[in-house]
């Protein structure tokens, strides 16, 4: 038997995550939309958007595992955090070392898909107390095949990698945001 108490506190959870999901919805469409627009035609505001997207994912894990009960509570979301950081700052190195986007998409690319593996693993942890992690699963596994993708265009010397080829990636992680968004909005109405 639940008791009253413990299904505010489900509530007030599931309540969060559907807010945090709908930012991280809105934050990646309107990266997708710089992206596609200003970041694609100047190349400095492009970079800036590469640098932000990686930095914006840590924050957010920061946030995430600090409202689900800690870092050492959540240690697929800290990890997540610190490789976030971590590829902020090699991103940012890649450019300076190379001026070249084929090490930064290079960069991308494994993070994607060490995000993905991740995103996966705290869906799959979260899937029986909240709900509404098929999305976050869909995701993370679409984010280890861009990574793949994007590792395979940073190999190709022929290729001109841009911010506009990362905005894809950006718009499903969005769609998939958002499903988790609408599916806990749902579900609170319907308890």
């Amino acid at each position: 038997m639940t008791h009253p108490h413990q299904h505010r506190a489900a509530a007030a959870d599931k309540g969060w995550l559907k807010s945090y999901y709908a930012v991280r919805a809105l934050f990646s469409l309107l990266w997708v939309a710089l992206a596609f627009t200003i970041g694609r035609n100047v190349p400095a505001i492009g970079t800036g958007l590469l640098l932000l997207y990686p930095a914006w994912d840590s924050l957010a894990n920061l946030y995430d595992a600090r409202r689900s009960g800690g870092l050492r509570a959540n240690p697929s979301q800290a990890v997540n955090m610190v490789a976030s950081a971590l590829v902020t700052l090699a991103i940012a190195a890649a450019l300076i070392a190379t001026r070249d986007l084929h090490a930064a998409i290079g960069v991308i690319g494994l993070w994607a898909i060490l995000a993905g593996l991740l995103q996966l693993a705290t869906a799959l942890r979260r899937r029986g107390g909240v709900g509404a992690q098929w999305p976050m699963m869909l995701s993370g596994a679409q984010s280890c095949l861009a990574g793949g993708h994007f590792a395979k265009m940073a190999a190709d010397a022929s290729a001109h990698p841009g911010v506009a080829d990362v905005a894809p990636y950006a718009a499903f992680g969005a769609f998939y945001f958002a499903i988790s968004a609408a599916v806990l909005a749902w579900r609170a109405r319907r308890d």
